[in-house]
């Protein structure tokens, strides 16, 4: 992923509701449930896009879902572990799974573990990256459309490819030269688990342990619930403020390790919380550790 600066935008202000959550500028809800799912599975513009392994996939799907294995989304380049691909290589991706920029994009993950969860939020933000604004995330993903008993299919669907013609959205990210500039005006939110972020662990791409200094810490595994599920809004909101605040307009930027679990607290921060400043730091500490110039905390 091309490393860019932070660039001014025309931001939307979104409603907080539960869930489904309807919000001004957008025609789908960001998160969405398997009832809302279950009623719009026919919806012209909708597109179903399972990021599971493929062998699950070939067990049972969503019908209609196209099926791309999210590290298609996300890989090892230019010696980051978590980089999308190129603009040119990402437009042909996406195209190749029938979405156009106007699609209702669903994303379908696998939700054993909260590791895995993220994937769908992952490959959410780099569909907003490429241009396609009304992309959402199935609550609770594949398992929780099965233990209900909806409709599986075990039909491989081949889409129609279509040329796709998407704008590059290049107001979600900040580089590393961005957040050094402005260490102290801006709100660091590190999504990691609490031991990392305090520096008594330390993922193998680290090459140092600690956090970025004056960041929060609000970590990943505290939005979801047992069965995989988000938890509610309103916990949601409250998890969220008791860490950033409650202002809408303060600049917060989401890290992780390498760039896979900070999208998931800036899709909800954003697209759900209301929060209209947030942006990723995708090089995040495998990149800021990686440089002995930058300070550790």
């Amino acid at each position: 992923m091309k490393r860019i600066g932070l660039l001014k935008a025309s931001w939307i202000v979104f409603s907080v509701m539960i869930f489904p959550l309807t919000v001004s500028g957008r025609d789908v809800p960001a998160v969405i449930s398997s009832d809302w799912l279950e009623k719009n599975l026919h919806s012209p513009k909708l597109v179903i896009l399972d990021v599971r392994k493929v062998e699950y996939y070939r067990e049972g799907h969503v019908p209609g879902a196209v099926n791309i294995f999210y590290r298609a989304w996300s890989f090892k380049k230019a010696g980051l572990n978590a980089e999308i691909p190129d603009m040119d290589d990402l437009f042909d991706l996406v195209g190749s799974t029938g979405i156009t920029p106007d699609a209702h994009v669903i994303i379908v993950g696998k939700p054993n573990t909260w590791q895995e969860r993220v994937h769908m939020a992952r490959v959410a933000c780099t569909l907003q990256y490429a241009g396609v604004e009304n992309v959402a995330i199935l609550d609770g993903g594949h398992d929780k459309w099965a233990r209900e008993r909806k409709a599986l299919s075990r039909e491989t669907v081949h889409p129609k490819p279509a040329v796709f013609k998407g704008q590059i959205n290049r107001s979600i990210f900040v580089d590393k030269d961005y957040i050094q500039k402005n260490l102290t005006k801006i709100l660091l939110v590190d999504v990691r688990e609490p031991a990392f972020y305090l520096g008594q662990k330390k993922a193998d791409v680290a090459a140092r342990a600690g956090r970025i200094p004056g960041a929060v810490n609000l970590p990943t595994s505290w939005m979801f619930s047992n069965g995989g599920t988000f938890k509610t809004k309103e916990k949601l909101a409250a998890l969220a403020s008791g860490v950033v605040g409650k202002d809408p307009d303060k600049e917060m930027i989401t890290y992780c390790d390498t760039g896979t679990c900070c999208p998931t607290w800036y899709f909800i921060l954003k697209e759900v919380l209301g929060y209209k400043r947030v942006y990723l730091y995708d090089g995040s500490i495998e990149e800021w550790t990686a440089d002995p110039e930058a300070p550790i905390q």
